[in-house]
């Protein structure tokens, strides 16, 4: 019992219930457990930054080639603007099929729209095409840490890895240190993996404390076609990649089952960034490709959140009774495709998409966001767990792509995965893998 009860999907999944029952019968507690699901998720964010710079620097220094990392790059950015697409398209197919907002008949001139003013504010605020490119170059190196600006510490880390291979033998000693930090701060987010099931349980008990289930019945519809096309998107979508690819879902599913319970619980995928490039690790790909993949899938690749916009903007204009033909929707998809990629780490980021996306088609009244608040919070568990599965078969997807994936050191961890510590990665010496870095079994 002790063994089964120190597993780390077992403790998160007793919170998320406890949490909900706490959030639906105490709802006042359940408010104010909000500090403890944040608190969680600020202790791995202070992380990601060091996280992703060494996993790149290190990855792209052993890797030797610059040619090789630029390979990578664009077949991942390839990879993720098609399955991207193909989110949005699915999204679009079955809001039209379902129709979840016709018969509303919601007057959009009787909207307040005071409670998405600060969204639209920032929507407004958004950069263009040019400005997201350049947004991509910090004004510092510390100013790109400071901020956690992920493309731009993504930069950073490319241009010293890169700078390292150039180095040669005057640049190992340095990847000696990052490695060294790395291995740190990979046992740092071991001791703050204990925490996961606090943070799960009480962001699941805030969210049902805050809104309610009777807000969620007012929309019940919508949120049941988020949740199935969500689900209808990784079985087939995913599941059809992943046999293409020699890889079953099933046990992809399987092996981050933990990291898809936090997700679930935080509504964050950040929250199990850094645990996630080493359980990737850990399953055969190599670090560099994990170390680029993965973190900039979390920018490019947002799956869950391609089917999300599509449904709430088609939903908005059925609900307000807004006369959209094909070529109308063929112009939100198309505008999808641009906002959709240039949000990501934005606070509100879906909401701040859509305002962005209807106010430049000028169709769509954007205060039928309004009608959306209430659940977001519920349909952003089935937009992050849906990104999060994404960017991990992306990942899997790319390294045996390049032949960077070890397929005897996934059959193990597939075998070993209920007694892995997934939170560091294997260290090596000059003898070989050493054993895996040792950590308490219940994380």
């Amino acid at each position: 019992m002790k063994s089964w009860f120190g597993r780390l999907y077992i403790q998160v999944f007793i919170a998320i219930v406890f949490g909900a029952l706490v959030g639906y019968f105490l709802p006042d507690v359940g408010i104010t457990l909000q500090p403890l699901a944040d608190g969680f998720i600020k202790l791995i964010k202070m992380l990601l930054a060091p996280v992703i710079f060494g996993t790149i620097v290190v990855g792209i220094a052993k890797m030797g080639s610059m040619k090789e990392v630029g390979r990578i790059g664009v077949r991942a950015l390839l990879y993720f603007e098609v399955v991207s697409t193909l989110a949005l398209v699915i999204g679009l197919v079955v809001v039209n099929v379902m129709r979840p907002g016709v018969g509303m008949n919601i007057d959009a001139s009787h909207i307040n729209g005071s409670a998405i003013a600060g969204y639209a504010k920032t929507a407004e605020a958004q950069p263009g095409l040019v400005g997201f490119l350049m947004d991509i170059i910090p004004t510092t190196m510390v100013d790109a840490f400071a901020k956690g600006a992920m493309l731009q510490i993504i930069l950073v880390s490319v241009l010293l890895g890169l700078a390292l291979v150039q180095a040669g033998e005057r640049g190992k000693p340095v990847v000696v240190v990052v490695d060294s930090l790395l291995d740190a701060l990979f046992r740092i987010v071991a001791m703050v993996m204990r925490l996961a099931p606090v943070g799960a349980g009480a962001g699941v008990a805030f969210t049902i404390g805050k809104y309610g289930l009777a807000t969620v019945w007012s929309l019940a519809y919508l949120m049941l076609g988020v949740y199935v096309t969500s689900i209808l998107f990784i079985g087939l979508v995913l599941g059809s990649v992943c046999a293409w690819t020699g890889f079953p879902l099933i046990k992809v599913l399987g092996y981050f089952k933990d990291e898809i319970l936090i997700t679930f619980g935080t509504c964050s995928t950040e929250a199990v960034l850094p645990r996630m490039l080493a359980k990737l690790e850990r399953l055969g790909c190599e670090k560099s490709v994990a170390g680029l993949v993965l973190p900039t899938g979390y920018t490019f690749n947002a799956d869950g959140t391609c089917i999300y916009l599509t449904m709430a903007a088609i939903f908005v204009a059925q609900a307000t009774n807004t006369p959209l033909g094909i070529g109308d929707q063929l112009v939100v998809l198309g505008v999808l495709l641009l906002t959709s990629k240039g949000s990501a780490g934005v606070a509100g980021a879906g909401f701040v998409t859509l305002a962005a996306t209807l106010s430049s088609i000028h169709t769509v009244p954007v205060a039928g966001l309004v009608l959306l608040l209430g659940v977001d919070r519920f349909m952003n568990e089935a937009r992050a767990v849906t990104n999060l599965i994404g960017n991990a078969v992306a990942t899997i997807v790319v390294a045996k792509w390049e032949g960077a994936f070890d397929l005897a050191k996934a059959e193990d961890a597939y075998r070993n995965r209920a007694e892995v510590a997934a939170e560091g990665p294997v260290p090596e010496t000059e003898a070989g893998p050493a054993l895996p870095i040792p950590v308490p079994e219940a994380s």
